[in-house]
């Protein structure tokens, strides 16, 4: 008897809707962990510099609406600790994996 090997090929996925339709899913390319890493802190440094922006016109009396001064710094602050969080998250999991026996 006489055993095939496995083949790799990709698979083909596509999708259904409720109304008959099919479409086919588009194949991403595949974007890295450090990638998307080095995006999501460009996007935290942008929203920490809008809001040092509008803190400045702030200050310097140039806001009319202090909701979009107040809206600004939450997000930053929100994307910052998130950051922060992921970070702590990392180094733990890097701990455990030092402490690990092999």
């Amino acid at each position: 008897m006489e055993i095939a090997p496995l083949e790799m090929t990709p698979v083909k996925m596509s999708a259904h809707s409720h109304l008959g339709e099919s479409q086919e899913i588009a194949k991403e390319p595949a974007v890295s962990f450090g990638e998307m890493l080095k995006d999501a802190l460009k996007k935290t440094n942008e929203l920490q510099i809008e809001s040092d922006k509008l803190n400045m016109a702030m200050a310097a009396g140039r806001v009319e609406d202090i909701s979009q001064v107040v809206v600004a710094s939450q997000k930053a602050e929100i994307a910052i600790q998130l950051t922060l969080q992921l970070r702590n998250r990392a180094v733990s999991a890097y701990q455990e994996i030092m402490r690990m026996q092999v």
